[in-house]
């Protein structure tokens, strides 16, 4: 295991931090993290996660320990050779042509889609992705796009969430800047 990057989240919406770092593991890439967050609905979390990619970055599976308020999570999500995804070994239906993964508690999957699509500047990418919705115990399609405005700038929109903003990132893909959501600590 080679250590690539660390990252410290705070959590702009809600009181909250989280903990990153990507990992490489020989072919495969990893992200291993921990949150602690305030849910919007008022319950506390804290969840740790693992997201593991192949050398290409395509999520092939991930996991999700913790709890939110007074309930246990445990989810073991993948996608199988047929591009199906499951969650808890149940099949998702209407994501098998979503290649990544997100977290939408975490910024930390942002970084699997930005290295996986690789981005010249000018160039724009649509990226539906299986996305984890805590509150429906459920795996939902999140249709993203990304536009490389600058070195380490990107345009994002995620229209389910009626959200538009200027991501900023690390050389490694780290998001540093979610604006309203995330901002990474630096010491």
């Amino acid at each position: 295991m080679q250590i690539i990057a660390t990252v410290f989240w705070r959590r702009l919406d809600v009181p909250g931090h989280d903990a990153c770092r990507l990992e490489r593991h020989a072919e495969t890439w990893q992200l291993d993290g921990a949150a602690v967050f305030m849910h919007t609905d008022g319950r506390p979390a804290r969840l740790d996660y693992r997201v593991c990619c192949d050398k290409a970055w395509h999520t092939k599976w991930a996991r999700v320990r913790g709890w939110l308020g007074s309930g246990a999570l445990d989810f073991a999500i993948a996608r199988n050779a047929r591009g199906e995804w499951t969650l808890n070994d149940e099949v998702a239906p209407d994501l098998g042509h979503c290649v990544d993964f997100d977290l939408g508690f975490t910024p930390a999957t942002n970084l699997a889609q930005l290295r996986r699509l690789n981005l010249k500047p000018g160039e724009s990418a649509d990226v539906p992705t299986a996305w984890m919705d805590l509150d429906g115990d459920a795996l939902g399609l999140l249709a993203q796009r990304y536009e490389r405005v600058g070195e380490n700038e990107f345009a994002y929109e995620a229209p389910r969430f009626d959200y538009k903003a200027t991501l900023r990132a690390t050389p490694e893909g780290f998001i540093t800047d979610y604006p309203t959501l995330w901002q990474a600590v630096t010491p």
